[in-house]
């Protein structure tokens, strides 16, 4: 008796799996919507961008002196490594925010750039302002440095949000 409803529902269990992998399936192939890789590259690129806005236009002077760097210091360094390995953790984030769209069904820039909000006050922010907190560091410091990822979270999801090119 006890084999028998051990038997059935791993039936019933199994007869879900089959008809929810039959359902994703069949909407690959009517067309759902899938991560538009140009838009990704975009949004990579626009946040690499905002950055060097951010810190090397807007924001350098008080950034430095918070950060306690001087000019010297920063011209003696590679910056290389540090664009290559930035610009592929932007490609990485506007993967993610990508997929959160395309789940979310965020299909217009509004929408997507809510997302980007939403990723920030959800995890970036909090966890990032714990961090500042216990380490003492000034509230200046946490708004230059943590309002940039909010803005470029912004603008990635507006982009690809409002992206309406479907990608293979």
């Amino acid at each position: 008796m006890l084999d028998s409803r051990r038997r059935e529902k791993q039936t019933l269990r199994n007869m879900a799996w089959e008809a929810w992998l039959q359902n994703e399936l069949l909407e690959s192939e009517e067309g759902t919507v899938r991560t538009n890789y140009a838009a990704v590259i975009v949004s990579a690129i626009v946040y690499f961008l905002l950055g060097y806005l951010w810190f090397g236009v807007l924001f350098n002077k008080p950034w430095m002196a918070l950060e306690h760097f001087t000019e010297g210091q920063l011209q003696g360094m590679n910056p290389v490594p540090l664009y290559v390995i930035s610009f592929l953790l932007n490609l990485l984030i506007a993967f993610v925010l990508a997929q959160i769209c395309i789940w979310r069904n965020a299909n217009t820039a509004a929408r997507g750039a809510s997302m980007g909000v939403l990723m920030w006050i959800g995890f970036v922010g909090p966890v990032t302002y714990a961090t500042y907190m216990y380490e003492l560091r000034p509230k200046e410091l946490f708004a230059i440095n943590e309002f940039y990822p909010l803005v470029g979270f912004c603008l990635m999801g507006a982009i690809l949000g409002a992206w309406k090119k479907k990608a293979a």
